[in-house]
């Protein structure tokens, strides 16, 4: 993948973050800067998604610990382990939020 089509990629997933979020119940706001998605809780925890565009991967940082992604096989999965990223990243929401959380997809 070209730099440019991993940011246009990188972008659509970032906005697809925001849209799921506009639709839950819990209070939660995100705040994108350049590469940085905040996703900030009522109890002031934050979920970071950051695209790494040297590496062409997406990173998660949670209470969990930090995640890193690359696209395979048109799935962002997680380059230390298993995992796939919307599954990751929901999980992580609702663990900040303490509230179930899902892509719908």
């Amino acid at each position: 993948m070209t730099e440019s089509e991993f940011l246009s990629a990188s972008d659509a997933i970032f906005a697809q973050i925001e849209t799921a979020l506009d639709d839950v119940d819990f209070d939660v706001d995100p705040l994108l800067s350049g590469n940085v998605l905040e996703i900030e809780f009522e109890d002031g925890s934050k979920v970071i998604v950051n695209r790494h565009t040297p590496n062409q991967e997406l990173w998660i940082a949670a209470k969990s610990g930090g995640y890193h992604y690359r696209q395979q096989g048109g799935a962002w999965i997680n380059t230390r382990g298993d995992g796939e990223f919307f599954a990751d990243l929901a999980a992580a929401i609702s663990a900040h939020a303490g509230e179930p959380f899902a892509f719908g997809r």
